[in-house]
Formats: structure tokens, sequence, C-alpha cells
């Protein structure tokens, strides 16, 4: 694969011999603005795809096969093969998957008690896993003369991007906060392909502000703050900007959140076929929830809360309805009192930009 300008090539598998790995050193994906596709993203009108079965861009080909190869491998903690699946019936069209592996091969949650916890490098964290663990970096290529230089990428604009540097419908990209599910205390993000459609990639919105910029998502597992964007460009950035403020004062004040990106509809009156036009990033502020709920047939976090529901074990994912899930889901929302506070804060963020 060409690199960014064309000279060289870059090769993200491991070489054949293990005693080489260390010396690998971890490659660059190297990306320019014009691999970041806006439009022509849409599902196949045939029955859901895998990732390998619909044309990949350059993201997904080399992903995948870095993946795929690392996973043959055995550097994972378990291999991910075909997982059953079913859509529940009912209006909220959630989509369940079996993972009994995931349910017991999971790393042991470490022990968060808040939102605001402090990073204890003595713990598990992205910088004790092995080297051949690392697929590749995501890097930008350099500005052209004149323009402003772009630092490094961080987290959500490293998760935008690599949603639009995907060509496959079903590449989602999540955050769980402490508190929200999430079982290690590191800044990190959830990306993973799901070759099914989901319940927030089209369901309708109000708008909460005159401008537009934030809407609430209606007809959904649980209500979510909807941010939406085309593409790449100023309105991209003032969306990053928009909800990190909005994160900022869900942690500045306990307020645990999940976080999901998707491609999907303008907001407004959309429907669960709505074309996939741009970019949504969905925010949930929730009740804190410390710890794992073992007993229950999955744990609402980022997937759980956007439709995709990861199940444990056969019997629950046999037994499992629609109205059980959302008592799940919706068990773990905010109290209407608290939830009509974080409105109104996030409304009047909001309009501060216009100040």
């Amino acid at each position: 694969m060409a690199d960014s300008a064309g000279s060289s090539e870059t090769s993200y598998l491991l070489p054949p011999n293990r005693e080489d790995w260390e010396g690998h050193g971890i490659p660059d994906f190297v990306y320019g603005q014009k691999e970041l596709t806006r439009e022509g993203i849409q599902w196949p009108r045939t029955a859901p795809s895998l990732p390998d079965t619909l044309p990949l861009s350059r993201f997904d080909s080399e992903l995948c096969s870095a993946w795929r190869q690392r996973m043959e491998l055995g550097l994972f903690r378990y291999r991910l093969g075909e997982l059953q699946t079913q859509t529940l019936p009912g209006p909220m069209g959630f989509v369940a998957q079996l993972n009994v592996e995931r349910g017991v091969q999971r790393r042991r949650p470490q022990n968060i008690r808040s939102v605001r916890q402090a990073f204890d490098p003595e713990e598990f964290n992205f910088n004790k896993i092995r080297p051949g663990e690392v697929l590749f970096r995501l890097r930008r290529e350099p500005d052209p003369p004149g323009v402003l230089r772009q630092e490094d990428i961080l987290a959500l604009r490293a998760g935008l991007e690599a949603v639009l540097l995907s060509s496959h419908p079903g590449f989602r990209v999540g955050f769980n906060s402490l508190g929200g599910l999430a079982s290690v205390n590191h800044l990190h993000l959830h990306g993973y392909y799901l070759p099914h459609r989901l319940p927030v990639e089209g369901a309708p919105s109000e708008p909460l502000d005159p401008g537009g910029r934030l809407h609430l998502l209606q007809a959904v597992p649980a209500p979510g703050f909807l941010f939406y964007t085309r593409g790449p460009g100023p309105d991209l950035e003032a969306l990053i900007s928009r909800v990190c403020r909005a994160t900022d004062y869900l942690t500045a004040r306990e307020i645990a959140h999940n976080l999901f990106v998707t491609r999907g509809a303008p907001p407004g009156k959309t429907s669960f076929s709505s074309t996939l036009t741009g970019v949504r990033v969905i925010l949930w502020p929730r009740k804190s929830s410390f710890g794992v709920k073992e007993r229950e047939a999955f744990n609402v976090a980022l997937c759980e809360l956007a439709g995709h529901l990861p199940v444990k074990t056969p019997q629950d994912f046999s037994s499992l309805n629609e109205a059980a899930a959302l008592a799940l889901i919706q068990d773990c929302l905010l109290p209407p009192a608290q939830a009509e506070e974080v409105r109104a804060a996030l409304v009047a963020l909001t309009a501060q930009e216009e100040q």
C-alpha cells in the first residue's frame, strides 16, 4: 500500500518471526482530507453484509487485514468469530448478538469509584500492551504550506475521522465515561464493525436551540442529545468543540455518560431507512454504575444505548425480548428532574456559542 506521497509501501502486518516483532515498530497510517469520505455510504438493499463483502476503503482494508492477522496469531484474549445474531421483534429494532466469550474472557474491570477518578499508571493501561497488538497509528498528512499546522489528532477528532475514513456504514466508534461502564481508567475509544442498521442512525429528533446545533433524539431505546455534521471542515471542528464542552460539563458534575458515533441521517423528521448523509454523535447522560452487574443479560454502555445488545449467555439470548431489554436500558437513565436540569444546561452551553 502506498503512503501519502506514493513513494514507498507500508505494511501493517507483523513479520513472520516473533523475534522481529519488537523491532517492527508502530507503523503510521497516513491519510489526507480527500480520504475522509463524505457521501455515497449506504446500506445495501439486500441482506446486511459483513465488512469484507462491501467495497472497502484503504482504512477498512488495512485495519481488517491487520486485525485478522493478530487474531490468528493468538494475540487477543479470545478469537472473535461470526456471532449468532437476531433482530428482536418490536418497533425499536434491537440487534442482539450472543457473545459468550466476551462475557467470560474480558479483562476484569478496575475498581472505579468516581467519574473524575485520577489515572493510576500502576493499573493496566495501553502503555502496557504488547507491541504486536498495536495495528497502526493514525496520522494526518502534513498540511500544505501556508496552512495553519494541525497538531496530532486526539480523542473525539480521531474517532470522528476514523468513521469518515471507513466506507462501511456499520463502522462505529464510541466512548464510555468512568461510571458509564468504562472498565479501564484510561482515555480510550471503541471502534467496531456491526453489519446491521441501528435505530439511532435515522431516528427522528427535535431541535433544542434555534440554530439547530443541538437536538434531542426520539423513538430510540434511550433519549440522547444529537449532534450532526455532514463531514470534514469548519462544521466538523465546531461539532467537536460543542461535544467536548458538553462532556466537560457532565464530568465536572460527576455525571456518567456514553457517546456513540455513527453515519446517519440529518436531524429532523427522519426514519429508520433514511440515507446516511453525514455523521451523528449521540451523547447519553446516565446514572453512574460502578462495577459490573454479572447477573444481567447485558451491561448497558455505548452499544446497548444505541440498540446493539451483546448478550452473555445462550439462555438470555433465547429468552430476551424488547420489553425486557428496554427495562434494563431505561433503568440506567437519569431521574426526570436531573435529566431536565442537564438538558437546560446543555442548551445554555450551546447558546453561548452565539455570544
